[in-house]
């Protein structure tokens, strides 16, 4: 019976030491044993008592287990299935913000192409303005030129060639009037006319006449050489405009789309931002749950 009982106790405390679900009927059968006033049917009794308590407490451990394993299970898939979320869009951030990060770029290499461009259109333009300008000086000094040259060599050709003489000349420009009333006013007689004097006349007026045709065609010249090139200039000013044009759309059409893509990243990236936060606490919570878990359950399993 003292054997008995000392087991009985001795079960008692092993069960607190080791966390296990406290035994009171234990500690009721040791003392009914121990005080000798109770009969062995009480005792019985007691011990049907506990063996019944015992197999109840042994379906609903099973059932506990059961229970246990199953949560375990179910919260350890879940908490896997969040570390998985969270690792994809902490993957989706990272790749967002670098397409952020290299659309900024771009958007900024574009304008800064687009502002070099129109300086660049900007320049070519004062620069043609400058050559037109030069070309409509020199057309007017050249034809200006031109003009009194011919106006000279007619005016020559009074005396050296009257057959070539054009007396409507006189009448194209104030400037010739004031040559002629300049010749008329110091202009001497002519010389008597004579075969030797007229033969030395012709070929001084030749020899000035044809200095003159040439001056003229080094002026006709330079004209024509000045108007092809004016011509090629504008040319190549109007392709070059035409160019600009088509690449300042195009790049400025690009601005427009990156600008575009840029502000759907940035929503996109702060909605991922936002789903990352939400599965974190969730993720947080699954893990207290786990840790609860282990503080119901582990006595058991």
């Amino acid at each position: 019976t003292l054997f008995r009982s000392r087991s009985a106790q001795q079960l008692a405390r092993t069960g607190r030491r080791n966390n296990l679900p406290s035994r009171p009927e234990l500690d009721f059968i040791a003392l009914a044993i121990r005080g000798k006033k109770v009969g062995f049917e009480k005792v019985i009794g007691l011990i049907d008592e506990m063996v019944a308590n015992l197999k109840q407490e042994q379906i609903d451990d099973s059932n506990k287990k059961e229970y246990c394993d199953k949560q375990f299970d179910l919260a350890e898939d879940k908490k896997k299935e969040l570390e998985m979320s969270v690792s994809d869009s902490e993957t989706a951030i990272e790749e967002m913000e670098g397409d952020i990060e290299k659309l900024t770029e771009e958007m900024a290499t574009l304008t800064k192409g687009v502002k070099k461009l129109d300086k660049a259109v900007a320049e070519a333009t004062e620069q043609r303005q400058e050559e037109n300008a030069e070309y409509k000086e020199l057309k007017q000094s050249d034809t200006a030129a031109k003009e009194i040259l011919l106006f000279a060599k007619n005016r020559l050709n009074k005396f050296y060639a009257p057959k070539l003489y054009k007396p409507e000349l006189l009448q194209e420009s104030a400037l010739f009037v004031q040559v002629s009333a300049h010749e008329q006013r110091g202009a001497p007689p002519p010389p008597k006319e004579s075969f030797n004097a007229y033969t030395k006349k012709s070929k001084e007026g030749a020899g000035v006449t044809g200095m003159i045709d040439l001056l003229v065609r080094e002026l006709d010249a330079e004209l024509q050489e000045s108007e092809i090139n004016e011509k090629d200039a504008q040319t190549d000013y109007e392709t070059l405009m035409a160019e600009s044009s088509t690449k300042r759309a195009d790049d400025s059409k690009s601005i427009s789309d990156k600008t575009a893509s840029k502000a759907a990243q940035e929503e996109a990236l702060e909605k991922e931002q936002d789903s990352k936060a939400a599965t974190g606490k969730e993720l947080y919570s699954t893990e207290e749950y786990i840790h609860s878990l282990h503080g119901e359950c582990d006595w058991l399993l």
